[in-house]
């Protein structure tokens, strides 16, 4: 079932409001409102993920130097460790020396944080980033 809707105003300086016009333009929003509902849940789920006890899911994507020895096995050694809270994992060869990895995880916010800044520090790892999300109920 679907809440009902309430239209309130907003206030907002003319260059502004033509800044945000033509970003929501380029995103493809046919309308103000629908992109005024995106933006408000993307900082709710942002501000949900800052809640360490939240259940939320994650996705781990980084790349690294296969030729950095034993690499390769202490990232599945520690994937093995923390496997209740992996869900998937795929591997990539990027070229000759890297590969990258995409990891989706379920579990608590402050929980995938660890796993993923853990992951991250391994000497041979060259960047990477976490993405953080809400099942969609917590919203």
């Amino acid at each position: 079932m679907q809440d009902k809707l309430i239209r309130f105003g907003v206030s907002m300086e003319t260059a502004l409001l033509g800044r945000f016009d033509r970003l929501i333009s380029k995103r493809g929003y046919t309308n103000r409102s629908e992109a005024i509902r995106d933006f408000v849940r993307r900082e709710l789920v942002e501000e949900g993920t800052h809640n360490g006890d939240t259940a939320a899911f994650g996705v781990l994507s980084f790349v690294y130097d296969h030729h950095v020895r034993e690499l390769e096995a202490r990232i599945t050694g520690f994937q093995h460790v923390h496997y209740r809270s992996i869900v998937s994992a795929s591997h990539v060869h990027t070229d000759h020396k890297n590969c990258l990895q995409v990891i989706i995880l379920n579990d608590k916010a402050a929980k995938i944080e660890e796993i993923a800044t853990k992951i991250l520090s391994f000497k041979g790892v060259k960047h990477g980033r976490l993405s953080l999300t809400l099942s969609g109920k917590e919203i």
